[in-house]
């Protein structure tokens, strides 16, 4: 495939423009595919948010373009200093093995076994389950959005190893370091069961809030953001005059606002937009309120 040189010129000049670009999908704070969350929350671990960024689904010629500019087929891709130096998987070995850390000028990274509890009913599971895959180990991983996986698979040999139970546990170093002091058990719910995780360095999780609540905050002068999710048709109908809209603008604002402005997630009757907070908890918010009963319980 051929690259226009239009577009040629537009990605010379994005990658000489910047020490370190990242063409991902969606952006570092608001991603849009698994991929380039992982590659993100590599690089904002290491760089705190110092480098470029390009949203190839805001551009499809940029889109085509950088696999063709490359010659390299998927995104996300990053680049150090005008040179390509891979996508998810590359940085993900390079980021275990300190190699990334050294390419920024930066210390080795901290690799010590994070202390973890399994207690023994969850070993005992884990045991029965690990059985039946001689060999194999149990993999660990925490997501850039605190969403935590167990897997069995072959040890790689950058895992950072742990133990509790007698189990052993393999984590990547960005597992490691979020996995500080969790505590993994087997919990039976009447959704069923299965191993359950608390991890005291997630995110708070998304509290309740009253409207008789949400109006004696309001009254006393606090700032709360409050975010109405519902349609356009329902906010005509019962409108909240108080609230924003969750439209691209208001979007764009969240994007890169402070983390700790207190947000309150309304819908209709309190469902929906449980979902949405539970997505904004997911991107580092920590005050994060969904409003019982909606707007059916505010307005009544």
């Amino acid at each position: 495939m051929t690259l226009d040189p239009s577009v040629r010129e537009r990605i010379e000049q994005q990658v000489a423009s910047h020490d370190v670009v990242l063409y991902m999908k969606g952006t570092p704070k608001m991603p849009q595919c698994g991929f380039s969350a992982k590659t993100a929350g590599m690089l904002d671990s290491l760089l705190a948010g110092a480098y470029a960024s390009f949203n190839v689904l805001e551009d499809e010629s940029i889109r085509e373009g950088i696999k063709v500019f490359g010659n390299w087929p998927t995104i996300p891709q990053l680049y150090v200093k005008g040179e390509l130096i891979g996508g998810c998987d590359i940085i993900t070995e390079m980021f275990n093995a300190g190699e990334l850390h050294e390419l920024f000028g930066l210390d080795k990274p901290d690799r010590t076994p994070p202390e973890i509890t399994i207690t023994d009913k969850a070993a005992a599971k884990v045991n029965e389950f690990l059985a039946a895959y001689p060999g194999q180990h149990l993999h660990f991983t925490i997501g850039s959005d605190w969403d935590a996986q167990f897997q069995v698979g072959p040890r790689q040999g950058h895992e950072i190893m742990t133990e509790s139970a007698g189990i052993t546990v393999l984590m990547d170093l960005v597992t490691a370091q979020r996995a500080k002091g969790a505590t993994i058990d087997w919990t039976v719910s009447v959704q069923g069961e299965g191993l359950s995780l608390d991890l005291p360095g997630a995110p708070p999780p998304v509290k309740s809030l009253t409207p008789a609540e949400l109006q004696d905050r309001l009254n006393a002068g606090e700032h709360l953001l409050v975010v109405d999710t519902r349609s356009e048709g329902d906010r005509q109908t019962r409108p909240v005059e108080f609230a924003r809209p969750l439209d691209a603008d208001l979007m764009a604002e969240l994007k890169d606002a402070d983390r700790d402005l207190p947000l309150v997630f309304m819908c209709n009757v309190g469902v929906s937009s449980q979902a949405v907070a539970e997505h904004y908890r997911k991107q580092g918010f920590t005050q994060i309120y969904n409003l019982d009963g909606g707007v059916q319980g505010l307005l009544g």
